[in-house]
């Protein structure tokens, strides 16, 4: 017959086989004809960042060739990478977005 202290044991040791999801980095990459203040529409935009922290950002993929825009799982990176892909698109910009895994 099996005590308490034995199942419990069971489970907690199921419980700690889960582990927690990647996580992937979706980047903005520079390129000579996207306008700065498209950039930061998209910040804000598609990433929730205030004004500030847009044109920061902004300024960093300006100087430095890319920045990340945040942290996500697998499925919220993808979809965010389509948005972005697909808003530059139908705004007549070659902006590019990418993710990787962090």
């Amino acid at each position: 017959m099996a005590t308490k202290h034995e199942n419990a044991t069971l489970l907690e040791a199921e419980r700690s086989k889960t582990k927690p999801p990647k996580l992937y980095k979706v980047m903005l990459l520079n390129d000579d004809f996207t306008t700065m203040e498209f950039v930061v529409e998209v910040l804000q935009t598609f990433f929730a960042m205030g004004r500030e922290r847009a044109l920061q950002v902004m300024l960093k993929v300006h100087k430095e060739g890319s920045a990340v825009c945040g942290v996500y799982s697998k499925d919220i990176a993808e979809t965010k990478v389509d948005q972005v892909t697909d808003f530059a698109v139908q705004h007549g910009h070659p902006l590019r977005c990418s993710m990787e895994e962090e």
